[in-house]
């Protein structure tokens, strides 16, 4: 019997779905994510995000054909940015988030592999927090024992990226002029949102 190809209908799309859509320019359904989503599939789907200083990190098994992409930022603020410090608590929910997603779908931890990008310095009057965000990730990586395929970060420009789940395969777009600061605020008013989590999160509230 001729198993049915993978992504000839609308797919049974996950919990937690971001932006639809269809990209008639690769002919395919895809899912746009925004900063602080994730979305991981098992199926014959694109996955689009576009970066400034926030990071992305595709993670797929290739043997499964199980993939998935979130899109984080660390809360800016100095002082250590290990993997275990206080502010990059936030970038490993992120990771922990995609991997869970990843293995509930049937994935193999031990055949993950990664595709690190964006860490673009973009936000005016920020520190960079761009490259701590690139920093985070590829340690937290390394730790976990994940290897990094490919990688595409830093410099001045935004990014938009393209995961193909199925092949594992990804484009990316340098963005050297962007036309509105759509971006710069979307990424700034996603910046004060985590800051905002990551200090009620260090506060206990109790009742006599």
């Amino acid at each position: 019997m001729t198993e049915k190809p993978r992504g000839t209908a609308f797919p049974n799309l996950e919990n937690d779905s971001p932006g639809l859509y269809y990209d008639s320019h690769f002919a395919m359904h895809a899912a746009k994510i925004a900063p602080g989503e994730l979305y991981a599939s098992q199926r014959n789907i694109l996955i689009v995000t576009v970066l400034g200083s926030c990071v992305s990190v595709c993670l797929m098994d290739p043997v499964s054909r199980i993939g998935g992409m979130n899109h984080f930022m660390l809360p800016d603020r100095s002082g250590s940015q290990s993997v275990v410090s206080e502010p990059a608590r936030y970038g490993a929910h992120a990771m922990e988030m995609l991997i869970n997603n990843l293995l509930t779908m049937g994935a193999h931890r031990g055949r993950l592999v990664a595709k690190v990008f964006g860490a673009g310095r973009v936000l005016p009057g920020m520190s960079d927090v761009g490259a701590r965000n690139a920093e985070f990730a590829l340690a937290y990586l390394n730790r976990e024992g994940i290897s990094v395929v490919a990688k595409d970060v830093g410099g001045n420009h935004a990014r938009k990226v393209y995961f193909f789940v199925e092949s594992g395969r990804v484009l990316v777009k340098e963005l050297r002029q962007l036309h509105n600061d759509t971006l710069i605020d979307r990424e700034r008013a996603y910046a004060v949102e985590i800051e905002k989590k990551s200090i009620s999160s260090r506060v206990e509230l109790f009742e006599d």
